[in-house]
């Protein structure tokens, strides 16, 4: 199979078209940030310490790959863009849930801290990513997410919704 500029994307491999839309490094974290409602470059650039012209590319990567959108917006005189979920970038979720569970399970950070939480707002507890929540059996909607994550804030994050 080739592996030239074009990637997996065009491979019956549904597995090599996802790696080749969101492998490339610092791409899932920008997901993550958008997923948590940051949308402008410079609080991605400042959150990631990520270099202008490498952020700049995924996140031109990631618009070209229909994950995120660019909404225009005024910044004094000038017009600058946003950088919002589309439905394909918020339908990354359980990956996103996947992978703090595995790193979760199968990594040590440097300092000790307490693990990422995934709270049902309905109800205001923890629960387990995805499905019911554990506390009132409820589904637990997007819209009724949040994250908890205690290195960052003890106050939970609300997930931001796909443009529409």
């Amino acid at each position: 199979m080739a592996t030239d500029r074009k990637g997996h994307m065009a491979a019956p491999c549904p597995i090599g078209r996802a790696v080749d839309a969101v492998g490339e490094r610092w791409t899932l974290l920008i997901l993550r940030n958008a997923t948590l409602g940051m949308t402008r470059f410079e609080d991605f650039r400042s959150d990631l310490g990520i270099a202008d012209n490498i952020l700049s590319a995924r996140l031109s990567r990631l618009v070209e790959r229909g994950l995120l959108t660019r909404v225009p917006y005024r910044d004094g005189g000038r017009t600058r863009n946003e950088y919002r979920l589309t439905a394909a970038g918020a339908d990354l979720l359980p990956v996103l849930h996947a992978l703090a569970a595995w790193g979760h399970e199968h990594t040590t950070p440097d300092e000790p801290a307490e693990p990422m939480r995934v709270v049902h707002r309905t109800c205001g507890h923890a629960t387990t990513a995805g499905g019911r929540c554990d506390h009132c059996g409820q589904p637990v909607r997007r819209e009724e997410e949040a994250w908890i994550r205690p290195w960052r804030s003890p106050e939970p994050t609300p997930l931001a919704g796909p443009v529409t």
